[in-house]
């Protein structure tokens, strides 16, 4: 009888144990991640999240997805497909002025690319040095591309008259070979995407001209990690977990990139780990800026973001007016001297 006594007691506090696991488990807060992009370099910043546990740690089970452009992943957010995602400042304010009725309107809660990567880039046989030099030039990008929608700014920066500047649109995939082919004089894009996508087609570094649009006046923000209000307002822990978990991976990738582009690997097969890897340091420059060391991470300028704001609504033509209230929502961030690099 004590024995049967002594497996039964077992057997419960088993029981007991397995249920208490059952119980853990189901306390941790499901997210959906939608990326603004491919799996490539920069989605390292998120994938070392995963694999350090940092989101376990927070109690999170996140799933992160790849992108098609941040216009879409704004879309996905505002309609609660995703709970956060990852897309440019200018596509989210791009949306706030054109849907001023949406019900969910995504805000943005850390600032990941402290300024713009978009940039123009030519060959040097071109004889463009500067943006000046486009003037009677065709650009090529696709129409949904951040740097051509925001191009206007940069013009503006350097007296170019938009009159004299023409445009082909094309699928992005086929961007960087028409300016190799010489379809088009000049694309835009990110510096990280076209660069090394010019790179890649045996075009030699000495012979790409590469001009950032924060170089040349266009001064902006780039790419944020956004939430859906709704799922903010009801799991405020969830939305703070996720943005600690997110800067401590940050500064991880910062500090030692290498030991993180093997996850992009596992994630896409097909890419090649030396060139996600320049890839990934190149999308750092826009994370570790001077700013950024001395401000910390994820937090933005008041000034300069209202802006960013201005000069996208003049740049994207939206008719509506856009109130920097309500885009950046600051009350989720990590604490500040933990947003020190």
């Amino acid at each position: 009888m004590l024995i049967r006594a002594g497996k039964l007691i077992r057997a419960l506090v088993g029981a007991t144990l397995v249920a208490a696991s059952f119980s853990a488990a189901a306390q941790d807060t499901k997210i959906k991640f939608t990326l603004d992009w491919r799996f490539e370099g920069p989605s390292a910043l998120f994938l070392a999240a995963a694999s350090k546990g940092y989101f376990k740690q927070e109690k999170l089970d996140v799933t992160i997805d790849s992108g098609t452009g941040s216009g879409a992943s704004v879309g996905r957010v505002a309609t609660g497909a995703y709970e956060l995602g990852f897309a440019d400042l200018s596509a989210l304010i791009e949306f706030i002025g054109n849907n001023p009725g949406a019900q969910s309107k995504p805000q943005a809660i850390y600032m990941v690319y402290e300024s713009t990567p978009a940039a123009v880039l030519a060959l040097k046989k071109s004889g463009i040095k500067t943006p000046a030099d486009l003037a009677g030039k065709t650009l090529g990008a696709p129409s949904f591309d951040a740097g051509r929608k925001a191009f206007p700014i940069l013009a503006r920066a350097n007296k170019l008259d938009l009159a004299k500047v023409s445009w082909k649109s094309m699928d992005p995939q086929l961007r960087e070979t028409m300016l190799q082919r010489g379809e088009v004089d000049a694309i835009t894009g990110f510096t990280f995407t076209s660069y090394i996508g010019l790179t890649a087609r045996g075009i030699k570094e000495e012979d790409i001209v590469m001009m950032k649009y924060n170089d040349f006046g266009a001064e902006l923000y780039g790419n944020a990690i956004i939430v859906n209000p709704k799922f903010a307002a009801e799991n405020p822990e969830a939305v703070r977990g996720f943005l600690r978990a997110v800067n401590r991976a940050i500064k991880d990738v910062v500090a030692n990139p290498e030991a993180f582009i093997g996850l992009v690997k596992q994630k896409d097969p097909l890419v090649t780990e030396a060139t996600e890897l320049k890839r990934l340091k190149m999308m750092l420059e826009f994370v570790d800026t001077p700013v950024a060391r001395r401000e910390g991470l994820g937090a933005i300028n008041k000034l300069r973001f209202d802006n960013t704001i201005d000069r996208v609504v003049t740049a994207f033509g939206i008719k509506n007016s856009v109130s920097p209230d309500g885009i950046f929502n600051s009350n989720f961030l990590p604490a500040s001297r933990d947003r020190k690099l």
